[in-house]
């Protein structure tokens, strides 16, 4: 009786076991998690986590076109109000409804962090909840590009969270992390840097329709997602080919023959549209207060041996000088001729000599751990020694490196000159919502210009009378930012990413989402 028992229970809880059992993604992206706030950074990383866990008003599908998603709209006829109206059935991870005026705090918060975000609040009247459901957005003269801002997938996206959490101030990290998306974060299990934890909210209600980007219904297949560190791409390689973890975000180029003739592994373009990646100088210290050192330094550098080192094979790069993106309805390549063809360097020797470079240190933050990014620093140090530049590099992780960035110190007080990033195309090919071209000083994007010209020229551009006049001004754009060495775009590329065959039906996407994908066991 007794061994027929025990043998029962064992089977009764083989067949639980069985029937419960969860299904997990374990992925290894680009880069570490440390920052939690996607409202004070941009970087990529945060970005991700967050369109994991809470969700935005208006999302962008594949044609970059506004679709509802917490929320449908209404425009009245002069143009100057907008009504938002949230759907049934969103609620908070904490089983709290999403109302209004949640959304409103967020609102709020966000435009002050973000470059589209604050060109908007220069032209609202107010912004209220007018029911728990009714957002009503009154401006103070016509904004075209209303929804292409809102809707915008990074570059800070306009995240939704409870309202005491929004009222944060926009210069301060928030320190509860509740939302109302397809995923809950799994505070108990996060390892700064190391381990990040998603578990599926049951209680999401996703739209109906299809999933298209970052719009549709984000409909959660699998139970749990681990986000695990591993610095070392040719380490996250071989626990893909073991089976060992299921998906890389940025596979190293010169490392796929590894993976070639794998029958269980897919290498395969996610990002349809690419990434640009670029210079950006602090504009507060020296050298580069000054605008003639910085054209110095726009002069000395050329992009194909960026790009080469970076990703080797040039299927995967494209010289690139569009400020706005090559390939995009406003590219315009004034004033980037060296940058592309080379032949710079006695002209930044001639600029650094007029303008009497001291032979202050360039502190240029070059991060270690990161693929997209380890190679450029070294390229660039190298072409601005050779210029005439003293250059220090101080290497340091990623995550280090965005929080370092966010300081205004002088460089010698734990402060920067230097340092390079990247953006995907969609982010920086307008320039309302491009944070390169914010020229507000200490609210613009880190760096921090003071420019009153690159300002007047969005005004221009958001009332260019048609798609001919917004081209015209582009232009006009560009070649200031060459001028003023805004930045420098050191040309455009795309990273593979690899997945096991098992990891089907993922989204393509320029952001990487893991709702819609299944995994087969």
């Amino acid at each position: 009786m007794f061994n027929r028992l025990t043998a029962g229970l064992l089977a009764s809880t083989m067949l639980a076991g069985t029937a419960f059992a969860e299904t997990t993604i374990t992925a290894v992206m680009h880069s570490g998690l440390r920052v939690l706030d996607p409202i004070i950074t941009t970087a990529h990383i945060s970005r991700n986590h967050a369109y994991m866990i809470y969700d935005v008003l208006v999302a962008q599908d594949s044609e970059f076109q506004p679709q509802p998603q917490m929320a449908d709209w209404t425009t009245s006829d002069d143009g100057l109000t907008w009504t938002f109206t949230l759907r049934e059935g969103l609620v908070f991870h904490d089983g709290a409804p999403v109302t209004a005026a949640d959304a409103v705090a967020s609102l709020n918060r966000w435009a002050q962090r973000d470059a589209g975000g604050q060109v908007i609040m220069d032209r609202t009247a107010s912004l209220e909840a007018t029911d728990d459901r009714t957002i009503t957005w009154t401006l103070t003269e016509p904004f075209v590009p209303m929804l292409d801002v809102l809707s915008k997938q990074s570059a800070i996206p306009p995240f939704i969270m409870p309202a005491r959490v929004a009222e944060t101030p926009a210069d301060e990290a928030i320190t509860e992390y509740v939302g109302s998306g397809p995923f809950r974060f799994v505070e108990a299990e996060f390892q700064p840097g190391l381990k990040v934890v998603y578990e599926k909210f049951e209680d999401y209600v996703p739209r109906e329709e299809p999933a298209d980007w970052m719009a549709g219904g984000k409909v959660v297949n699998v139970d749990r997602v681990e986000w695990v560190n591993m610095p070392d791409v040719q380490t996250a390689v071989n626990a893909l080919s073991s089976g060992e973890i299921d998906y890389i975000e940025a596979m190293q180029v010169d490392l796929i023959p590894l993976l070639e003739g794998d029958p269980d592994v897919v290498v395969e373009k996610r990002e349809p549209t690419g990434m640009q990646t670029m210079v950006r100088m602090n504009f507060l210290h020296p050298p580069f207060d000054n605008q003639l050192i910085r054209q110095a330094a726009l002069k000395a550098i050329t992009q194909e041996p960026v790009l080469a080192a970076m990703v080797g094979n040039p299927e995967y790069y494209q010289v690139c000088g569009a400020v706005l993106g090559c390939g995009t309805p406003l590219e315009s390549t004034g004033g980037s001729e060296t940058l592309t063809d080379g032949g710079g360097q006695d002209a930044a020797r001639a600029l650094l000599e007029e303008a009497g470079y001291d032979g202050t240190p360039v502190v240029i933050m070059a991060p270690t751990d990161l693929v997209a990014l380890v190679t450029q620093p070294v390229v660039v140090s190298q072409a601005l020694r050779e210029a005439g530049f003293n250059v220090d590099m101080q290497p340091m992780d990623w995550q280090t490196l965005v929080t370092r960035r966010a300081s205004q110190s002088a460089p010698a007080e734990g402060g920067w000159n230097v340092f390079i990033t990247n953006w995907m195309v969609p982010e920086i090919s307008n320039p309302i919502s491009n944070p390169m071209l914010n020229g507000r000083g200490n609210d613009a994007w880190f760096g921090w210009p003071t420019d009153e010209t690159i300002e007047g020229l969005k005004e221009e551009f958001i009332d260019a009378a048609d798609a001919e006049a917004q081209v015209e001004v582009a232009a006009r754009i560009q070649d200031h930012v060459m001028d003023n060495v805004l930045l420098v775009p050191l040309g455009q590329y795309t990273l593979p990413q690899a997945r096991r065959t098992t990891i089907t039906d993922m989204i393509d996407s320029p952001v990487p989402v893991f709702w819609g994908i299944n995994k087969a066991e």
